[in-house]
């Protein structure tokens, strides 16, 4: 893996502290694609910058998005519980901020993005924070939701998904309510985007994380998220030709 860097992007929205983290190549001059990350319900920690280099280590700039404010760091479940649920039950405040991060991703100073190319991922709530940032209408040529929910509380957003959307999910899943496969399926294909869902056998939530540790609940799979990391690759790769 090159040597990647991990900078602090701090910024305001509504008079509140945000402060995200990027990552990049510091020895790379020119422009690169860039990747709007958003964490697990966690929200910005230690797991989630080595994700977030590894990722880069392939030829991107990479923020993983606060979305919480700069004062809020959980520390265990129920300050995670508390901080994710106010923003999953206001998709409005909560597109707002993933929309500021969008925008400090390609406004920082610190690594070249090209704006042509840009994409989302993340994990957990994160991928709820992905697909929901593509309903924006974001200019996002993928968004990829790992082992994420993907309920939206108005699915003619989808018509505003102006790139192709991959889940990754697990299909022992217990957290991510098996109704809402088809309702997604559905909400797709409505808005006629360019989506995929993988789902792998035996895997449950937080398949690609290494603390994972619940059996039959919340468990990490290497051979899943060395699967899953590759489909978002070979999306990536595809998106961003030429």
């Amino acid at each position: 893996m090159s040597q990647i860097t991990v900078r602090s992007v701090a910024y305001q929205l509504d008079g509140q502290s945000f402060e995200s983290r990027l990552a990049f190549d510091a020895d790379h001059k020119g422009p690169r694609p860039g990747l709007l990350m958003a964490p697990n319900w966690m929200g910005i920690s230690a797991g989630a910058e080595e994700i977030a280099k590894s990722v880069a280590s392939k030829g991107y700039v990479v923020l993983i998005a606060d979305v919480y404010g700069q004062s809020v760091r959980p520390q265990n479940g129920d300050e995670a519980g508390a901080a994710m649920m106010p923003l999953k039950n206001d998709r409005a405040l909560l597109r707002k901020r993933l929309q500021a991060a969008f925008e400090q991703l390609q406004s920082q100073g610190e690594a070249a993005v090209d704006t042509s190319k840009l994409a989302t991922f993340g994990f957990c709530f994160g991928g709820c924070c992905a697909l929901d940032l593509a309903r924006t209408g974001a200019p996002v040529k993928a968004a990829v939701s790992f082992h994420g929910s993907l309920d939206s509380p108005n699915p003619a957003d989808a018509n505003n998904i102006k790139g192709s959307v991959l889940v990754l999910h697990g299909a022992s899943d217990p957290l991510v309510p098996k109704e809402q496969l088809p309702a997604f399926e559905n909400e797709m294909n409505a808005a006629g985007v360019d989506w995929q869902l993988l789902s792998y056998g035996g895997a449950v939530h937080s398949f690609t994380d290494p603390h994972a540790n619940v059996p039959g609940k919340m468990m990490y799979d290497a051979k899943t998220a060395a699967r899953a990391f590759t489909s978002m690759h070979n999306l990536l790769d595809e998106v961003f030709k030429g």
